[in-house]
């Protein structure tokens, strides 16, 4: 096993091939032509599996590699001088990690693993030789971080202007629409362990207000959000409660 320089994760010696790729199976994910897979797959190192809990990207690092998720769930977050952690967000299978800071620069956040994961593994140093040789793939390189941004934009929406309820009801649709589109929910039920301290941090909600606001949505009938599970009856109701746009991000989104 080649030990992974960035945060102890493993690239087995057996590699999964590109042409058995497990995200070719998740509806919502807009599968590469076979070109360019053969391509990329001349530029993946492997694979690496980090445990939950572990850390992919320490916050101030300079992380020598990137990476696509390719099974399981991780989270984003900055953690302040003092202590205090904000949750930025969650990301899925076909999501790309690292991205996220100066290609040049220390990582302004950390990224870890709610679940157990697996990554395919790229070179940082060669992400530039990708893009420039493939302008199909810069162009999905933009499409993302695009989406990335209007994800935040909405986070910020949450944070600024939704209540309790409202902020709560919008990150459950979220989690549970991505996880359908990509094959972690085919019955509508996200299976994950997100801890209420993790839901705080994420919506800046105290954990008192926090447990009061599940209990709220759970007796609305609108989110049964437990300690390992979410489920929501009724997305559309859910999405409705929560003010979201039906169609937002509901696109098949690219991935390398």
């Amino acid at each position: 096993m080649q030990q992974n320089s960035d945060n102890g994760g493993a690239y087995p010696e057996s590699q999964l091939r590109c042409e058995a790729c497990p995200l070719i199976a998740c509806d919502g994910l807009r599968q590469p032509p076979a070109d360019l897979r053969h391509w990329i797959a001349a530029f993946r190192q492997g694979e690496a599996r980090f445990v939950r809990g572990e850390q992919v990207f320490d916050q101030g690092s300079r992380p020598k590699h990137l990476y696509t998720v390719l099974s399981g769930v991780l989270m984003r977050t900055r953690l302040l001088e003092d202590g205090r952690r904000q949750v930025i967000n969650f990301m899925f299978p076909g999501d790309f990690l690292g991205l996220q800071a100066a290609l040049d620069g220390e990582m302004s956040h950390a990224v870890e693993a709610v679940t157990s994961v697996t990554l395919c593994v790229f070179a940082r140093d060669r992400f530039f030789d990708m893009v420039a040789s493939q302008p199909r793939l810069a162009f999905d390189m933009t499409w993302l971080a695009a989406h990335e941004e209007a994800a935040l934009e909405e986070h910020i929406v949450s944070l600024g202007q939704r209540n309790a309820r409202e902020r709560m009801a919008a990150l459950a649709v979220f989690l549970v629409q991505r996880a359908h589109d990509t094959g972690l929910a085919p019955d509508g039920v996200l299976t994950i362990t997100v801890t209420q301290g993790q839901i705080a941090d994420m919506l800046g909600l105290s954990l008192v207000h926090t447990n009061r606001t599940l209990q709220a949505l759970r007796r609305l009938q609108l989110v049964d959000w437990t300690v390992n599970s979410i489920s929501i009856p009724d997305l559309e109701s859910a999405r409705q409660f929560a003010g979201i746009d039906s169609n937002s991000f509901r696109l098949p989104r690219p991935y390398i």
